[in-house]
Order: structure tokens, then C-alpha cells, then sequence
């Protein structure tokens, strides 16, 4: 049976920075494979990796995600080689599209071929990491500009270990792309036992380009928490389950309202969000169904938690992202410390 590992994402909006930062460096401790931060219309998402990296040495330190489009793609790619550098070559770049009310209204870039821009940024950072001459001709970024004074070079820097590109992506398309150009998937809005609707389109992407989902480190999970009365762990969850089916995009573009929906939940994710953009928020979470909860989580008993670790691992994740809950520090590293002592334990079963 294949072993499944462990990361965690940080931040500090529920902590302090200094509390963030120690939680990675405990994470480490207890044998984390990897810690994420994102960036999203606060902090953005490379200084916070770039002081993390200092304090520890073993951890893998990824962006979940970089938005594609608000750097240029040989600047994203500069990023990733200097991380890369500076981890002493622990860096995953993990980039997605976001959406038209974060790339249009905070970055005031057009929202147009957005799964195209991320193909083309892919190409580009990869040849700037490779220390290549970087020449392209594509149908969003051509390089070196047509009729400037511009001319093709190579990054001072080199060429650095190959940093691994993860994907963030929901959609149908974006998902073929991952199976087709990504290291990694890093997967939201995702339940083990509905997991052909997004495995599917990424096989169908693998099997164009020569290659197999084993080529693809598949990181997705949820909340981890502890009760003997799992009822009394249900309501916390459900408004960030209506916020995502809600708030997480437009009404004409919410990728992951449009995921729910193809596992089955679409009467749910239609409702939802239509209330939810009425101004009934609390409408739009009573909604949401204890099934749900349950299935894109961790939660429960010792036994509850393992046999969820065992599904998302006999589902195809390679990587569990664990969301320790708790108060404060404190009870979030206890909660992630005994979630990786049933993780060994699982991975021991053999």
C-alpha cells in the first residue's frame, strides 16, 4: 500500500506572524513534509516563505498559490529560482488563475485566456529556472516584445535544481493541463469518494502528454479536529463551506461552487450561492448538509480521523494538507501532532 504524507498551510490571520512562523517550525519537528502560504489581497505570498526559510531546513516551502497574470512570467520564474536558491532547493511554486474579482478589481488586469496565460507562464518560468535563453512565441506573452528594442537573454542566476510546479485548479480544462504540465495538484473543494471528478480530466491531460498520475504529487484535505461527539464539530465548518459555494468568485464564474456541483451536490451549491449573493448568509449555511462537512474534512475520534486518512490515500493523494484546528497555537501543533501519529500508524499497516 502506497504511504501517504503530511503539509500544512500557515498564516497569520488567526495568529500572530511570530505564532506562524513557530507552527511551521514545530510542523517540521514532527516530520511535515511541506508548509504553503498563499497570497490572495493581504500579504503576498514569497516574503512570508523567504523569513520561514531561515528558521528551519528540512520542511518543503510552497506558494499556494501565486496568482498567474499579476507578475510577468520570467519575473514569477526569477521568484521561483531565487527561492530555490535560498531553500537550499526546498521551493514548490504553486500557482493558480484566482478570478475575475481578484485579478479585475484588485490588479486591474484583464481576465481573459486565463488557462492559456497559465500554460504560457509555466513555459516561460521553466525556461528562466533552466537557465535558458528565454525566447517565446505565444498567444498571450511574446518574448522579446515584437518590434522593441528588446533581445533574448538568459538569467544571470543560472540554472537552479528544478523547482516543482503545483497547480491549483477546479475546472475541467485546467485540470487536463495539470495532468499534462504539473509536478503537483493542489486540491480544493475535494471529497476521497468523489474523486474521478477531478482525477478523470487530469488522467485525460497525463495520457496526452506520456505520462501517469504517479507523476503528480495530489495534495488535498481539510480541517483536522478531535471529539468524541463529532455532531459538536459540524457547525464551526459549514460557514466556510457556504463562503466557498458563495463568496469564492462571481455568479458566473465560481470554480468552486461548479466542482461541488459535479460531485453530485448541485441543487446544494445552486441554492447556496444564491442566497448566499442575496445577503442571506445564514440561510446559505444551514444549507450545507452534514455529509459535506464530514466528507472534505477530518474529523472525529482517532478511528474516525484514520479511516479518513485512509480514504483520501486509497482516493489517489499522495500529500494530506491538514488544517490543525484549535484556540491558539498551542492546540493547533497538539492537533497536528496526534493527526501525524495516526498518519504513521496508517502508513505502518502496509
Amino acid at each position: 500500500m502506497s504511504q501517504v504524507r503530511a503539509s500544512v498551510s500557515f498564516g497569520f490571520g488567526r495568529e500572530n506572524w511570530a505564532e506562524a512562523v513557530d507552527f511551521v517550525v514545530e510542523a517540521e519537528k514532527m516530520g511535515v513534509y511541506s508548509a504553503w502560504f498563499a497570497e490572495a489581497w493581504g500579504s503576498d505570498g514569497i516574503s512570508p516563505l523567504a523569513f520561514v526559510a531561515a528558521r528551519t531546513s528540512t520542511i518543503k516551502l510552497g506558494t499556494g498559490i501565486l496568482q498567474a497574470g499579476t507578475r510577468t512570467p520570467a519575473l514569477t520564474g526569477m521568484t521561483a529560482a531565487t527561492l530555490q536558491v535560498l531553500t537550499g532547493g526546498r521551493f514548490l511554486l504553486g500557482l493558480g488563475v484566482s478570478g475575475p474579482q481578484v485579478i479585475e478589481g484588485w490588479h486591474g488586469i484583464p481576465y481573459k485566456m486565463p488557462i492559456q496565460r497559465m500554460r504560457e507562464t509555466i513555459d516561460i518560468a521553466r525556461l528562466v529556472m533552466a537557465g535558458e535563453r528565454v525566447a517565446y512565441d505565444g498567444k498571450v506573452y511574446k518574448l522579446p516584445l515584437p518590434g522593441g528594442e528588446g533581445k533574448s537573454i538568459k538569467s544571470s542566476l543560472g540554472a537552479v535544481d528544478p523547482v516543482p510546479v503545483y497547480l491549483a485548479t477546479l475546472s475541467p480544462k485546467s485540470l487536463e493541463m495539470t495532468g499534462e504540465m504539473a509536478d503537483g495538484w493542489l486540491g480544493t473543494s475535494f471529497m476521497p469518494e468523489h474523486a474521478d471528478v477531478f482525477f478523470e480530466d487530469m488522467k485525460r491531460g497525463a495520457q496526452r502528454a506520456g505520462r501517469s498520475m504517479s507523476d503528480i504529487d495530489i495534495r488535498a484535505g481539510g480541517v483536522v479536529a478531535f471529539s468524541d461527539d463529532v455532531e459538536s464539530l459540524l457547525p464551526r465548518r459549514r460557514p466556510g463551506l457556504a463562503f466557498t459555494l458563495g463568496a469564492m468568485g462571481s455568479k458566473e464564474h465560481n470554480f468552486y461552487n461548479a466542482a461541488f456541483q459535479r460531485a453530485g451536490y448541485e441543487d446544494v451549491a445552486k441554492e447556496a450561492q444564491r442566497l448566499w449573493l442575496e445577503g442571506n448568509r445564514e440561510g446559505a449555511t444551514a444549507l450545507i448538509p452534514d455529509e459535506m462537512v464530514l466528507k472534505t474534512n477530518l474529523l472525529g475520534t482517532d478511528e474516525m480521523v484514520k479511516d479518513r486518512i485512509r480514504a483520501y490515500r486509497d482516493a489517489g493523494v499522495t500529500t494530506i494538507s491538514a488544517d490543525p484546528d484549535g484556540r491558539d497555537i498551542g492546540e493547533r501543533v497538539e492537533t497536528l501532532g496526534r493527526f501525524m501519529r495516526l498518519l504513521n500508524e496508517v502508513n505502518a499497516e502496509g
